[in-house]
């Protein structure tokens, strides 16, 4: 590593690499382009579930319709004889109107038609319902109005949510991580080169990520690229803190700035590979999910995070030395200032109280993290199609008003898809209890379709349980390759199958961190003590939150793939804050011993780790800017879970156990004075640059 970081340094290199990463990084992003692949019906429903075959077989019917919008007008009174008939006409002159009459509800105040919508993507069945709403709206009878809902409208809304979404994120994003570099360095100036790495790092992972799930064929939605452009500017971010933070230190000792930036390089190369090796370890074990889309996610974050490491560790440090000393204006590092590690900085001052009662600061926290947690257990999941909106669309409010003139399940059937007799089948489901109606609706090529109309209200639990008499009523009946799917199905198996991923993900991702930083430290002891206290953090978080969405952002429910995400995401992206840490820990223990060693790793990472910590969490908060409670509930698990790790675990807990347990913290490893000596400072010779002021 020592001839690499010498070679990203060296003058004649340092600045043609920066400007080759830009140039190949501009045409990738210009003319290649991000990957273009629509997520198809089948690509959020789980692999292997029942609503999954339904939708399968449903597909082999002959001119299968792919959804449906319901257009409803409605008023506050019986509608009239000439209205009915206005209405009537309208309903014709729809744009894809199949000639069925409106049908007028038993109340009189309301009339829905059925518009079948065939498109191939979520784009153009927004574009279609968008027409078909304008078409709807015009020259309405006095006090009507037109609403469009269903399955077609609801996926439409949808895809509204992300209409801009990428350039909102990136905006605010950037902002934001623009804000908090200017705070944390004080400079005018210094900010605008980790910004300018990072942000084309971030374009970049998304046309190398999205091409690289087209080549593995794995599916990936709307909201795949903005979770990944969070990630890579968050991980990114804190890569180049830790790196300028110690290129910072060393110009404290060394006059030439290419060897500071070279030895600073391999100090921080250890922490940043071992860092990013544990999120990509634990990102990749989402490929064992049973979504389609969250397996996408989780390589495409993968991808991300060895793009956001390559730009900090190769492009950065090349970037940076092209620059001399002014680029810190006007907090310049002169030779002979006091290092972090040797200062009594806040964070060293904060060591001093831990280390005087480490055992009182580890029973306080842990008692705290054990209250904040308690609130897991009310936690209720399983968002209904409604919930799913920060802000009501039009297709959840034109629902709700069609629910007040018409049986509410009507509007979203639940769907029996078979190849046995299909007038059978409706009898059958007919006779199950909570079914108020059934209906054939399509057949041929061998398989035929029957709708079911619940008595129960769309997303609760009765219509659930109802859905489960279905298919056990069908199971018992013994019949061939019947299957039930539809919103109420597929919620079901939602939550079935993001309970089978928690089971086998979770302990996995554990497993693997845990050996990781087994290697990464030679230790059995410290790494278990990590892991432990990011659980502790998780758990904590989740129980914070979830008196956060309740009291104050009114959410009754937690998405079913909110636990999972986030419980990936806090773990690798918490660990890195006690890899950076421990890691300096280590180093400096050589020389001073387990105490003092990590008292000095404290005041020297503390300032920069609470930097990376409250960034990573402002960017992830930036979730909140999409209007889907899915995105804004991760956004919050994962800003609570960064904040009490960086402010409370990572600055009190972590050493008050190191602390107490001192050489013991590193069994079976000894840490010997001189042990892995830090290589020394280059020195001259014919190839190194000479010695002058940076």
């Amino acid at each position: 590593m020592s001839r690499v970081a010498q070679l990203i340094t060296r003058r004649w290199v340092a600045g043609p690499l920066a400007l080759l990463f830009l140039v190949v990084a501009g045409v990738l992003i210009g003319v290649v382009g991000q990957a273009e692949r629509p997520p198809t019906a089948l690509s959020a429903l789980p692999l292997e579930s029942d609503s999954r075959a339904a939708a399968e077989l449903q597909s082999q019917l002959p001119e299968e319709e792919g959804s449906a919008a319901i257009v409803l007008f409605s008023s506050d009174s019986a509608l009239s004889e000439a209205d009915v008939a206005s209405l009537q006409q309208r309903a014709q002159e729809l744009p894809g109107a199949t000639g069925m009459p409106a049908q007028v509800s038993e109340d009189g105040t309301a009339a829905v038609v059925v518009v079948p919508v065939d498109e191939p993507d979520a784009t153009a069945t927004a574009d279609t319902v968008a027409e078909l709403r304008t078409a709807a709206a015009q020259d309405l009878p006095d006090g009507v109005t037109a609403q469009v809902t269903g399955p077609a409208a609801i996926q439409a809304d949808l895809a509204g949510v992300f209409e801009g979404a990428d350039t909102r994120l990136l905006l605010a994003t950037a902002s934001i991580v623009a804000v908090l570099l200017v705070i944390t360095y004080r400079s005018p100036l210094l900010w605008l080169v980790p910004l300018t790495v990072v942000g084309v790092a971030d374009q970049l992972a998304g046309v190398v990520a999205t091409h690289t799930l087209d080549a593995f064929d794995i599916a990936w939605d709307e909201s795949t690229v903005g979770i990944l452009s969070v990630l890579v500017f968050g991980a990114g971010t804190d890569y180049a803190l830790l790196l300028i933070s110690r290129y910072r230190d060393e110009l404290r000792t060394t006059e030439d700035r290419r060897a500071a930036m070279a030895h600073a390089l391999r100090r921080t190369t250890e922490a940043v590979i071992s860092s990013a090796s544990t999120v990509v370890i634990g990102l990749l074990t989402l490929l064992l999910s049973l979504f389609p889309t969250t397996r996408g996610l989780g390589l495409a974050s993968a991808v991300g995070v060895v793009v956001a490491a390559f730009a900090a560790l190769v492009v950065l440090p090349a970037a940076l030395v092209v620059f001399g000393r002014w680029i810190f204006w006007p907090k310049v590092p002169r030779v002979g200032q006091t290092g972090l590690a040797d200062s009594r900085s806040p964070w060293r001052r904060v060591g001093d109280g831990v280390a005087r009662r480490p055992v009182g600061v580890i029973v306080v926290v842990l008692a705290g993290l054990a209250v904040a947690a308690g609130g897991i257990s009310q936690i209720q999941s399983g968002l209904s199609t409604s919930d799913q909106f920060l802000d009501t669309p039009e297709s959840i409010v034109a629902a709700d008003r069609y629910a007040e003139s018409f049986p509410a399940g009507s509007i979203d059937p639940t769907v029996v898809v078979t190849t046995s007799d299909g007038e059978d089948v409706a009898d059958l489901v007919a006779g199950v209890d909570g079914v108020q109606s059934t209906q054939l609706v399509a057949s041929g090529n061998g398989v035929s379709e029957v709708d079911a109309v619940l008595t129960a209200e769309p997303g609760s639990d009765e219509a659930r349980a109802t859905v489960e008499q279905i298919r056990d009523a069908v199971a018992g009946a013994g019949l061939a390759d019947t299957h039930v799917g539809g919103t109420e199905a597929e919620a079901l198996d939602t939550a079935e199958a993001s309970a089978r991923d928690r089971a086998l993900i979770i302990p996995l991702v554990l497993g693997l961190v845990l050996v990781v930083l087994a290697g990464l430290l030679r230790s059995v002891v410290a790494p278990v003590l990590l892991v432990a206290t990011v659980v502790a953090t998780y758990l904590a978080s989740l129980g914070i939150s979830w008196v956060v969405f309740t009291q104050v952002a009114g959410f009754e429910r937690l998405d079913e793939g909110v636990p999972l995400l986030a419980f990936v995401f806090l773990v690798a992206l918490g660990v890195d804050y006690n890899i950076f840490l421990v890691t300096r820990a280590a180093e400096e223990s050589r020389t001073h011993g387990t105490r003092e060693g990590m008292l000095r790793a404290l005041a020297a990472t503390g300032g920069v780790i609470t930097s990376a910590g409250v960034l990573l969490a402002a960017v992830f908060a930036v979730l909140g800017v999409l209007p889907l409670v899915v995105l804004a509930q991760l956004g919050v698990v994962i800003c609570v879970g960064v904040l009490l790790d960086t402010l409370v675990v990572r600055t009190l807990l972590v050493p008050a156990l190191a602390l107490v347990l001192g050489d013991r913290f590193w069994w079976p490893r000894r840490l010997q004075p001189g042990e892995e000596a830090p290589p020394a400072a280059p020195s001259a010779s014919r190839d190194a640059e000479p010695v002058r002021a940076g």
